[in-house]
């Protein structure tokens, strides 16, 4: 096959059939636009028109932004393979490695430095589409809870910050506490018991500080299992975040009713009359605003049965072995691919379409892995249950 595609017909290979992807996965994305516009006959009883529209109204201008992202992406790709931009980052690495005072002799230092330099690359230029994701999309309908600073704070850990994630990144991030005894504990533990899941520790994490989705998930080894729950997903629970400014509120409160009373005793009894009627309306205020925030939380958040339905899906995985086997599935599926990539690696014919005149074996990685395997990628993905 390789015989009959060479230098440039490669190249052209890879770009239709991605183009071909896109355009089809495009128009089929489409079609969901114009489809459901009521709440179907099978969820009448579990989901209202008002909460139906909402949620078609997020996805639509979700789709929306998809599109555009997506077309950025195709066109950007589209760019760095036709003008050589592949080639070109692996020249500055070599830069870069001389200058360290490296010679040609060292590729595993240069392909640390490419690997670095397209990170950096990828992260600038994904940057603006986050920040509109964020702060534009998810704040328009009411989900983003992030300040720029946080979201900045936020991005430079995760450029910085790759490996051992359960333990010691995900805290950097999210602050996780103990669930608080009661009923839901008590549901869940027993319900981890019921199919013998060794639950070791139950988590609930500060996601409300970010967005309000919900989420629930768990990991660990062997007989060491986490459950991690989102304060947004717990209907009756109050965010770490909200708790600590009704905290500060409250002090700030007693400071000011402090102050007051010091004052009432220097002022007239008319004064003192006023002090107490603001006092009060500012009461009821407070008092409302914090109806509002509870009934919309509720609104979004689970009762204690669904919280147990959506952990049931989860742990249904881990009791049917789903894990172990897509494990498995993973295994012998980068066995395979790493044979095929042990017979195209020696193919000199594939650096050449991507404008190398040299054959570093990450250069090879990504050419076979990204784009010769890309019709594969497709299928096993679109297979995938």
């Amino acid at each position: 096959m390789l015989e009959l595609l060479e230098g440039n017909s490669i190249l052209q290979a890879v770009l239709v059939f991605m183009w071909v992807v896109y355009i089809w996965e495009s128009y089929l994305a489409s079609r969901q636009r114009y489809l459901a516009k009521t709440v179907p006959d099978s969820l009448k009883d579990v989901l209202d028109q008002e909460t139906f529209t909402k949620a078609r109204l997020y996805q639509l201008d979700k789709s929306t932004f998809g599109f555009w992202s997506g077309l950025y992406s195709q066109v950007e790709t589209t760019l760095i393979l036709v003008l050589g931009g592949i080639p070109f980052l692996w020249g500055v690495a070599g830069t870069c490695r001389d200058k360290l005072g490296y010679g040609s002799d060292y590729e595993i230092i240069q392909s640390i430095l490419f690997m670095l330099l397209a990170m950096v690359y990828s992260t600038i230029t994904s940057f603006p589409w986050s920040v509109y994701s964020t702060f534009v999309l998810e704040e328009k309908h009411g989900f983003n809870k992030q300040t720029f600073g946080f979201f900045i704070k936020d991005t430079i850990k995760k450029l910085l910050l790759i490996t051992i994630y359960a333990d010691y990144i995900a805290p950097l991030f999210d602050k996780f506490t103990p669930l608080p005894e009661g009923e839901l504990r008590t549901k869940i533990e027993e319900l981890a018991k019921s199919i013998d899941f060794p639950l070791t520790k139950l988590f609930v994490v500060e996601g409300s500080k970010r967005s309000s989705h919900s989420n629930a998930y768990f990991y660990g080894f062997f007989k060491n299992k986490r459950i991690v729950l989102f304060d947004t997903l717990l209907e009756d629970y109050t965010p770490i975040n909200e708790k600590k400014e009704g905290e500060v509120e409250k002090k700030e409160g007693e400071g000011e009713k402090k102050e007051s009373k010091e004052g009432e005793e220097e002022n007239i009894s008319e004064k003192s009359n006023e002090n107490d009627n603001k006092e009060t309306e500012e009461d009821e205020v407070k008092e409302k605003k914090e109806k509002v925030e509870t009934k919309a939380r509720k609104s979004q958040g689970c009762n204690n049965e669904e919280i147990l339905a959506v952990l049931s899906h989860e742990l249904g995985h881990w009791y049917l072995n789903h894990i172990l086997k897509n494990l498995i599935i993973s295994q012998v599926n980068t066995f395979l691919c790493f044979m095929v990539f042990a017979f195209l690696i020696k193919r000199s014919e594939l650096f050449t379409a991507f404008g190398f005149s040299v054959e570093p074996t990450l250069i090879g990685l990504l050419i076979i892995f990204q784009f010769i395997f890309s019709p594969y990628n497709e299928s096993s993905i679109n297979h995938n249950p």
